[in-house]
């Protein structure tokens, strides 16, 4: 998108790798995944790029052909997969040193701040307990309708801070996040702060490519995108 004119109202930021260090296993819960659908399939299902989310979503249409009711177990026990995989993880996470500074920052020049995830509540507040406090507005996946890379999470979140989508810019660690922004009309950043290479968000063509938050609020105020104090 062209370069804004003007300061940035809003920052939304994505959380795992991007507020907090990434300490998630997706490889693993995959193959927990995988293992739980070869149960209810009778043999593996078929590899996939999607997100685990979207993923499990497939799986239980495809079993739904066979059984409405095995479908929905399927997705109930795929979805507290998930939400364990979360919680133990999120049990040896810890917010970025710069995190918690940086939103009280952010505040005192005022721009508001959101975060959208698509983890869960409960696994975000045992790492950020003090998230609701930090931040203007929060979204985990429970509270979006349809979870990002869909727009509708990122514009949900404008929606609860009043601001418009081309006065915001996305902050994320993954192409997925590159792509939601895309889609909601917003700005984009990447950080190099969790899994990705540097290469693999340069190649998803980001606004701004830096290596952590701390560096961003450090470039945006050097093209005059934040307000001054």
């Amino acid at each position: 998108m062209s370069a804004p004119s003007a300061p940035f109202q809003a920052l939304l930021f994505d959380f795992d790798g991007t507020l907090s260090h990434l300490t998630i296993d997706f490889s693993r819960l995959r193959r927990k995944v995988s293992a739980l659908a070869e149960a209810f399939l009778g043999e593996e299902p078929e590899p996939s790029e999607l997100p685990v989310l979207e993923w499990l979503d497939v799986i239980a249409d495809e079993i739904r052909h066979m059984d409405d009711d095995l479908a929905k177990q399927f997705h109930t026990r795929g979805r507290f997969i998930v939400q364990a995989t979360e919680l133990d993880a999120a049990r040896d996470a810890r917010l970025f040193d710069f995190t918690r500074p940086m939103l009280h920052t952010l505040r005192g020049v005022g721009v508001k701040t959101g975060i959208l995830t698509r983890n869960s509540t409960a696994a975000v507040r045992v790492v950020f307990p003090d998230v609701l406090a930090c931040c203007d507005a929060f979204m985990a996946r429970e509270d979006a309708r349809n979870v990002k890379p869909h727009p509708d999470h990122a514009l949900g979140l404008l929606e609860r801070l009043n601001v418009p989508a081309q006065r915001a810019l996305l902050v994320g660690d993954h192409p997925l996040d590159i792509e939601t922004a895309r889609r909601a009309g917003l700005a984009v950043a990447a950080v190099a702060s969790g899994d990705c290479q540097r290469d693999t968000l340069a190649a998803a063509r980001p606004d701004y490519l830096v290596a952590d938050c701390r560096e961003l609020l450090s470039v945006l105020s050097g093209l005059s995108l934040l307000p001054s104090a």
